[in-house]
């Protein structure tokens, strides 16, 4: 069978904006259906899966995927005809009587979230075939289940999937057993842990839905103490262990609950004036920060020990927006309340268009077995052939073809160990938000000015927030608190953990104020390129790390293609480029072409928006 899973909804921000004009931009963020993706799965497992954004170029797009299709279609050699099932990662049907409170809600369901909104979506940029009989929702957090459990590898897991809101619910506690996945508990949306941390996010002057990630790299400068007790009194924990969040009930108009200016009045009346968007970053903000994430880190405890308790379950799968939290990871990683832990790297809404391929394939065809994910490559690639095409009109650049990837690496490794900073684009591109290693910026742990290279010139975003050291695998316990074998979870770069204190000071770059770090263990056999540069540098410096972030500048979204990674390499200034066995650098004194200053105008224009 031929599966195709996708995410988003096309016309969300489309209704809220025409309900409600007048409001901010960062106000229609705070909108379901963001992270369009598609994926196509068979019986062999995954041929491909990629968000749409990386094809728009607009970041986080909810708009429907249809270039992610496509590409699934191209990369799999099939047409639409030989598509058996399209499944969609929301199903609001069987939520219908939850959106019949207000006339706004009512219509919000019929043009937006309702199968027929859905439908009439899909035969518009997919014309010409009777799609009814095989287009299905699968509930939200089924299908955020199913893209973590059913790639886990585990044949038996509790699975937590927590995030801002599926149809009608923020969290859902779940059990794998085999090929089927039971719900055992659900947190209604009115207590969404993933909105109480965006509303807070909004206070502190970021975009809600996704700059959490900035928050939780703020946390670690501050003092949780100062204020854990005032937000944790905010939640109330039950006996069964659920939650309830009041707070998130101090919105009683429409546009309140649209904006959750309720809820942020509420928290103005305790912490003061929210920060505003690119205002001063003072120690009351950090210090919010830092009780924020100690909060959400002991709720995620209080579920987890309740149910593993109840289940007896050793394994642990994770999925949601919240999933994404590295540092809560880490705490439930050095708990050691289960043996394995799998999250899936596409944890956030793009992830589910994977599970809700997935979650129809169980369906149907219980007798798949359930396989361990590889790295997740599954996104478009280009021959040497096809980035030769690309480069030969590219007056602005001098490229050389290395016939030896071995000779390459080892000339990358050096310049990178003289600091140069290297942009990295090999084979196909990665699926979730993370860069692991073949869509990439690369440079030197050792160099203690790199973090503010890369933040102030290069990635154009605040100083606070940390990057990752990717090490090889079999290095990792040296380096880092990874347990000798024990690199699973690190694989993703979804875990935060320690840097053994005697090369903290060796490894500036990517140490964060409290000696933490996003580890991506590299394994030879899962990206043996990438792995082989590493290996290099060890080579050269004795520490087989480097610095590993996205290939990518502020609000844009990681480049796709040779084309968009030449623009913005020549954009960034960065020292060096490497496409597949091409190393290309900047010629000398070469005036910028016409080209070259609109697409520089362009990026300015995307980092000054965001």
């Amino acid at each position: 069978m031929n599966i195709i899973g996708i995410s988003g909804l096309h016309n969300s921000v489309a209704f809220k904006k025409k309900r409600f004009p007048n409001l901010s931009a960062r106000e229609y963020k705070i909108t379901q259906g963001f992270d369009s993706a598609a994926a196509l799965i068979n019986n062999e497992g995954v041929m491909a899966a990629v968000a749409e954004e990386r094809f728009t170029r607009e970041k986080a797009t909810g708009s429907f995927p249809i270039n992610a299709i496509q590409y699934c279609l191209k990369a799999a050699n099939i047409n639409p005809n030989e598509i058996d099932c399209i499944a969609h990662g929301f199903y609001y049907e069987s939520s219908k009587s939850f959106y019949q409170k207000s006339e706004y809600t009512q219509q919000q369901f019929q043009e937006v979230y309702s199968h027929q909104a859905q439908l009439r979506t899909l035969s518009q940029f997919l014309p010409g075939y009777n799609w009814e009989d095989k287009f299905i929702g699968v509930p939200h957090h089924l299908a955020h289940a199913a893209s973590s459990y059913y790639v886990s590898g585990l044949s038996s897991a509790l699975i937590l999937v927590t995030d801002g809101i599926g149809e009608q619910h923020s969290s859902t506690i779940a059990l794998g057993k085999g090929n089927k996945i039971e719900v055992i508990q659900q947190i209604a949306s009115l207590n969404s842990l993933g909105i109480f941390y965006g509303v807070f996010t909004l206070y502190l002057g970021f975009v809600m839905g996704m700059d959490e990630y900035k928050v939780m790299g703020l946390a670690p400068y501050g003092d949780s103490k100062r204020y854990f007790s005032r937000i944790m009194n905010l939640i109330s924990l039950k006996d069964d262990g659920t939650y309830t969040i009041p707070i998130l009930f101090q919105n009683t108009t429409e546009e309140e609950k649209e904006t959750y200016r309720g809820t942020l009045n509420q928290l103005s009346e305790m912490f003061g004036a929210p920060r505003k968007s690119k205002s001063e970053i003072t120690q009351h903000h950090i210090d919010i920060a830092a009780a924020l994430q100690a909060v959400v880190q002991g709720i995620l405890m209080h579920v987890l020990r309740h149910y593993k308790k109840e289940t007896g379950e050793t394994n642990l799968c994770l999925a949601g927006g919240v999933g994404l939290n590295c540092t809560a990871n880490g705490v439930i990683k050095r708990s050691r309340m289960f043996k394995n832990i799998f999250i899936q790297p596409a944890a956030g809404d793009d992830g589910t268009a994977l599970g809700a391929a997935l979650y129809i394939q169980r369906t149907r065809q219980p007798e798949i077995p359930s396989r361990k994910m590889k790295l997740p490559l599954w996104g478009p690639g280009w021959t040497d052939k096809e980035i030769q095409s690309t480069l030969q009109d590219r007056i602005e650049c001098d490229s050389t073809y290395f016939e030896s990837f071995e000779d390459l690496a080892q000339e990358i490794a050096s310049l990178i160990a003289k600091g140069n900073i290297v942009a990295w684009f090999q084979g196909r591109m990665e699926y979730g938000p993370r860069a692991l290693g073949n869509r990439s910026i690369l440079a030197d742990p050792r160099d203690p000015e790199m973090r503010n290279r890369l933040n102030q010139l290069i990635k154009k975003r605040e100083g606070f927030r940390p990057f990752a050291p990717a090490v090889l695998a079999e290095k990792a316990a040296e380096f880092f608190e990874v347990k000798p074998g024990d690199t699973q979870l690190y694989e993703h770069m979804l875990c935060v953990t320690q840097v053994q204190k005697k090369y903290r000071d060796k490894l500036p770059a990517v140490t964060h104020v409290n000696g933490s770090a996003r580890v991506q263990t590299v394994s030879k056999t899962e990206n043996q390129k990438f792995w082989n540069l590493i290996n290099e540098f060890g080579q050269i410096t004795g520490i087989p790390v480097l610095v590993n972030t996205s290939f990518n500048v502020k609000g844009q979204p990681i480049v796709c293609t040779p084309k968009e990674a030449i623009e913005t390499f020549l954009f960034a200034k960065l020292n060096v480029l490497v496409l597949g066995n091409y190393l290309v650098v900047r010629k000398v004194n070469q005036p910028a072409t016409k080209r070259q200053e609109e697409k520089a105008k362009e990026l300015e224009a995307m980092i000054e928006a965001n």
